[in-house]
């Protein structure tokens, strides 16, 4: 960021929202934002409860394991897309039909499937995640150069072979960022299922929190949440810079 031809150290623009957010909030413009620092003050004082703790641990199971479903279901169904004419044609229809569409209004159809317990939450939250998956896993095959798939083919690599030590490697620089989009994805999923499905977790959290005017510790949670998907956004967008350096030098 740079500001009157000065360079700004990173996160800079997080201070100026920041102030902008507290300024906002003192001057009691609404009660729905209330001051920066009560928030702060707020989360280290709900921090270490053990409802927020329950909710924490309830968010990130139906969280994690959503999002290792998507991961193991969405990149396989990708790269078999983008090796196999026939099933790309089949599948890929309905792949860009989920992906545009408003996947909320699937979920009482997954109530009534699943019921109203932490399996519906996960399957919510993979069906967020993984169609993303399953583009960027067929796109990364389908500019895979053809001569790394002769050679594995002319040393004798069986397709289980070929899948695994060509086709998946080739193509990882893409599916780290499907990944990294469908885990943004996934952090809606599972709220949009805590809150509609079954009221736990953080779901259960905002819902008391708003239904009682408690809009700092509203907040509060929020900033956890954006906090920590926030950080995993980074960490695989770190992973995919490392794995594009490689791919391109290779």
């Amino acid at each position: 960021m740079t500001l009157l031809g000065y360079r700004l150290p990173g996160m800079s623009s997080l201070i100026i929202w920041g102030l902008l957010w507290e300024t906002v909030g003192q001057s009691g413009l609404t009660f729905f934002i209330p001051p920066l620092s009560e928030v702060v003050a707020t989360l280290f004082s709900v921090i270490g409860t053990a409802a927020f703790q329950k909710a924490l641990a309830e968010t990130a199971y139906a969280f994690f394991v959503g999002v290792l479903s998507a991961i193991c279901i969405g990149i396989p169904t990708g790269i078999l897309m983008g090796k196999n004419r026939l099933l790309d044609e089949l599948l890929l229809p309905w792949v860009n039909v989920f992906l545009s569409a408003p996947l909320t209004a699937l979920v009482p159809v997954l109530m009534v499937l699943f019921g109203f317990g932490m399996r519906a939450i996960i399957i919510t939250t993979t069906l967020f995640a993984i169609w993303i998956i399953i583009l960027n896993a067929r796109a990364g095959v389908k500019q895979i150069n053809r001569s790394l798939v002769d050679m594995a083919r002319s040393f004798g690599a069986s397709p289980v072979d070929a899948f695994f030590k060509v086709y998946l490697w080739a193509a990882l620089p893409e599916i780290l960022g499907g990944i990294r989009i469908g885990i943004i994805r996934a952090v809606k999923g599972v709220i949009i299922g805590q809150l509609l499905i079954s009221i736990v977790g953080f779901g259960a959290l905002f819902e008391l929190y708003a239904a009682n005017f408690l809009m700092g510790h509203f907040w509060a949670v929020l900033i956890v949440l954006f906090a920590l998907a926030f950080t995993i956004s980074e960490v695989l967008a770190y992973l995919e810079r490392r794995v594009s350096y490689y791919a391109a030098k290779r």
